[in-house]
This record gives structure tokens, C-alpha cells and sequence, in this order.
């Protein structure tokens, strides 16, 4: 077993340190390149302020160029023996240059070291969800014009309720998705602020411009308390983490209503079959396996957020080892999400409507509402409508009138698809 980094002369036994050390090997990979990019910065604030001379920075630069090119080519790899990313690219230069590679890491530590690359990484996953979350928007607003026309029932309890419209539940969700949005703005907010300089938690003697690796680094801000950016491990993940579980909750609901909708007692919507599943035993069975696993995956999403608070609770500020055990929650829930804004978008391509699902005398109580309203608007007090119209559908004699007249913003008649793609617009602005 090949010596750490911090190794001071002794070793762990093997056994503590595949236990300790466990998935993050595999996980750092994707933090390669941002290590990269924080090294870079970094090295060129120690130019600037007199630790490192001009050429050794372009000695420097010109080897993490390199160790970038082989990550943009899949050919980067955590050497056996090698514990972290961080380890690996100051081993890679330090082989490749002798001892210029060691002063790389002059005026910082590993723990903003990885700060550093987690912001970076949760800034551009963030900025990648927003972007998938904007073309699934989209796709909602499209069919919710598509079918604003077309009515549907309207539950409560379970039970059939009032009109609907497809118009109307394709654009909730899009609109939902708007608020979902703030969520991930927020998140990139508490990401995009500098970690580096903090070093361990307490600063450096040397004197570090944290400014200037701010402005290399793209970062709208410093986190200027050496303590509070070291406070920062676990909160950055937990507000990411957080706006995950309310975009979850969104898709993880219209999962539900699509495998439910595709029900053949409802029979709202249907898909292509090879969108669709079968049954060994059942010829007759098209299962909304798609659905049901976007719906499973959104439940595994949304407890990402409370594993993160329960691996982050009591502990004292400073840095532990339980913190590397964030990347095993946060980094499989990105991956899920990912997948499940993906195979929604796609599944809504293919979406079939039921223009006709009304038609069905099945339904003719859903217009009761609209008859007391139409009785009320004519003169007749509310509760004598109310009560003249139940007394109809108990003895079998209501006559469901199909036609709805509603206006006001929000309903059937009147969508606001425009302002709602306003506060998509707004929310999005990152």
C-alpha cells in the first residue's frame, strides 16, 4: 500500500483503509476536472502573490493542461494506492515535474481543496437540471395549449369532482416546475461562493487573494469566514439536495397521475406500446413501467435531502470524515434525477389524449357544480341551487349540461400560459 500524501511516516493498516476510504475513489472521478480547474486558479494567486516565480506557474499550468486533456479523453484514473483525486493530480505533476509539482498545494488544504471542486461540480449540475427542467416545461406548456380544449374530470378525494381540462393539469405541472426552479436557484446561490483560502477552516499565514481565485473561478462571491466556508460542507449539499426533493415531488406526483390515467377504467391517456410494458401470463396488460419507475426513483431522490441532514446533524463545525459520505447520497440522486427529467420529456413526446372521455354518462356528475353555479347566477340563492340540484341527482333526474363557461385567471377558459412561462423566465434567470 503506497504512502498518503499526509503520511507522516506511518501507515494504516489495509483493512481501515478500504473501509474509510470505501466508494469516494469511484465518485472523486467526477470532481476531476474541477479539481483541475481550482488548481489552475489557485497556483495562479500564488504567482501573484510571490510563492511560486513565472515560470514554474507556466511549468504548472502547462502540466495540469495535460492532466485536463486526459479527463476531456477518459483517460484520467485513480491509481491503485492513491487515496483521492486531489492526491492523484499532485502525483501526476509531481512524476511528471520532480518537486515543482509538490508546491502546488502551497496555502490550502484538501478541505477547501474539495470544497472548491464541489462547488464548482454542483454549480454546473445545477445549471445542467435547469436547463432540462426548462425543456420539460416546455414540453408541458406545448400540450397544455395543445389540448386546452378538451375536457377531463376533476377529482377530489378520489372521487369525481368538478371539469378539468387537459389544458388545465398539463399546465399545473408546468407551472409547479416555476417553483421548483426558485429551489435550484437558491441552491446555485449557496454554491456559487468561494471556499478557497479557507484552507483547513482557519485561514493561512500566507497572504492569500482570495478575490483574484474568485473572479478565475467564475464565483459570484466569497465565502469570506474562513469557518463558514469550512460550515458550508454539507449545507451546499443539503440546499441542492433540497430543491432535488421538490422537483422530485413534482415528477414523482405526475408519475402517479400518468399510471393511473393510463388505468383502462380511467382510460385518459395511453402511450406507443413500445412505450409500454406486457405481462407473461396476460396478453391483454400494457404496464406503465416507465412511470412507476420515474414515480420509485422520485421517492429514492427525496430522501436524499433527509440523509443528508441526518449524516450532517451534531456535529461540530470544523471538518470530520462523515463528510465524504455526502458524495454517496448526493451524487446518485443528480444521476437519478437526470434520468427521470429525461424520460419524461421523452415519454411526454409520445403522449395520447382521450378527447372524448366525457362523452360517457359515467360522468354527467361532474357538471353539478356548474348547474348549481348557472342556478346561483340566474338569482336562486346558493344553498336552495345546492340543494334543488342534489335532490335531482338522488331521484335520477339531473340532466348534466356539458358546456362550461370559466374565465377568471387560472381556470379552464383562461390558462395564463404566458405568465406562467413569465415566472418560469424569472426563476430561471441564473
Amino acid at each position: 500500500m503506497a504512502d498518503t500524501l499526509w503520511s507522516k511516516g506511518t501507515t494504516a493498516s489495509d483493512i481501515v483503509e478500504d473501509f474509510t476510504v470505501g466508494n469516494d475513489r469511484a465518485l472523486d472521478l467526477k470532481l476531476a476536472k474541477y479539481d483541475v480547474m481550482g488548481s489552475k486558479a489557485h497556483i495562479r494567486m500564488l504567482e501573484s502573490i510571490g510563492l511560486l516565480d513565472s515560470s514554474e506557474l507556466e511549468t504548472l499550468t502547462d502540466g495540469l493542461d495535460r492532466i485536463q486533456e486526459a479527463i476531456g479523453k477518459g483517460d484520467f484514473v485513480l491509481e491503485d494506492g492513491v487515496e483521492d483525486i486531489h492526491s492523484q493530480v499532485e502525483l501526476l505533476l509531481t512524476r511528471r515535474l520532480g518537486e515543482i509539482g509538490k508546491k502546488i498545494h502551497s496555502g490550502r488544504s484538501r478541505n477547501d481543496q474539495v470544497l472548491v471542486d464541489l462547488k464548482l461540480f454542483l454549480r454546473d449540475e445545477i445549471k445542467s437540471l435547469r436547463d432540462e427542467v426548462l425543456g420539460l416545461f416546455g414540453r408541458l406548456q406545448e400540450i397544455s395549449e395543445e389540448y386546452r380544449d378538451v375536457l377531463m374530470p376533476g377529482y377530489t378525494h378520489g372521487q369525481v369532482a368538478m371539469p378539468s381540462s387537459f389544458g388545465l393539469w398539463f399546465g399545473a405541472y408546468a407551472e409547479t416546475l416555476s417553483d421548483d426552479m426558485h429551489l435550484l436557484h437558491a441552491a446555485y446561490d449557496m454554491v456559487n461562493q468561494n471556499p478557497l483560502g479557507s484552507a483547513a477552516g482557519y485561514g493561512s499565514s500566507f497572504p492569500l487573494d482570495r478575490e483574484m481565485t474568485t473572479r478565475l473561478l467564475g464565483f459570484e462571491d466569497l465565502s469570506y469566514n474562513a469557518i463558514a466556508a469550512q460550515l458550508s460542507r454539507g449545507k451546499a449539499e443539503k440546499a441542492t439536495a433540497s430543491a432535488l426533493s421538490s422537483l422530485a415531488l413534482t415528477l414523482n406526483k405526475f408519475a402517479a397521475d400518468c399510471c393511473m390515467y393510463m388505468c383502462p377504467n380511467f382510460g385518459f391517456i395511453s402511450f406507443p406500446d413500445e412505450l409500454t410494458t406486457g405481462s407473461s401470463i396476460m396478453p391483454h396488460k400494457k404496464n406503465p413501467d416507465v412511470w412507476e419507475i420515474i414515480r420509485g426513483n422520485c421517492n429514492r431522490i427525496m430522501g436524499a435531502d433527509n440523509s443528508i441532514a441526518l449524516l450532517c446533524g451534531n456535529l461540530p463545525h470544523g471538518y470530520h470524515r462523515d463528510f465524504q459520505l455526502l458524495k454517496d447520497i448526493l451524487f446518485p440522486a443528480l444521476e437519478l434525477m437526470h434520468r427521470c427529467l429525461a424520460m419524461t420529456e421523452y415519454m411526454l413526446r409520445h403522449i395520447r389524449v382521450n378527447r372524448n372521455i366525457l362523452d360517457s354518462p359515467v360522468y354527467d356528475c361532474l357538471f353539478t357544480v356548474e348547474e348549481v353555479n348557472r342556478r346561483t347566477l340566474s338569482g336562486m340563492p346558493f344553498r336552495d341551487a345546492y340543494r334543488s340540484v342534489g335532490i335531482e341527482v338522488n331521484e335520477g333526474r339531473f340532466k348534466a349540461d356539458r358546456n362550461v363557461h370559466h374565465t377568471h385567471p387560472g381556470s379552464i377558459g383562461n390558462l395564463c400560459n404566458d405568465r406562467i412561462a413569465e415566472k418560469m423566465r424569472k426563476a430561471a434567470d441564473f
